[in-house]
């Protein structure tokens, strides 16, 4: 199995690159044989908080980030939620406060890296 690992950097909305690295890891872990984990770091750990609510037609992180979680991980970096005031309580179900030594286990683990 390949394992593609997503770090993503950016806030969830104002830029579109946490939307665009998660249309690509929803569209690879739809694949046979793919495993995709998403490491969130900086503003993108907003992209875990539930219970967002966009205007309709507009894209929701939250509800992209759920199709990565059915086959794959997501986690957190712990330091990026305490400095905004991010707790685990207000999390999607399935996304998890992570460290540094996790991502770099992630990151030597991966066939490949990308980063939005």
């Amino acid at each position: 199995m390949k394992t593609t690992l997503f770090i993503l950097n950016e806030a969830p909305y104002g830029s579109e690159r946490s939307y665009n690295g998660l249309r690509l890891a929803g569209a690879l872990s739809a694949l046979p044989d793919q495993q995709v984990n998403v490491f969130l770091l900086a503003d993108a750990v907003s992209v875990a908080k539930a219970g967002q609510k966009v205007p309709e037609g507009y894209y929701n992180l939250q509800l992209m980030l759920g199709k990565v979680l059915r086959k794959g991980a997501v986690r957190l970096c712990g330091t990026c939620m305490d400095a905004r005031g991010l707790a685990d309580s207000e999390l999607v179900e399935g996304a998890q406060r992570s460290t540094l030594a996790q991502l770099a286990q992630w990151t030597a683990e991966a066939s490949q890296v990308l980063v939005f």
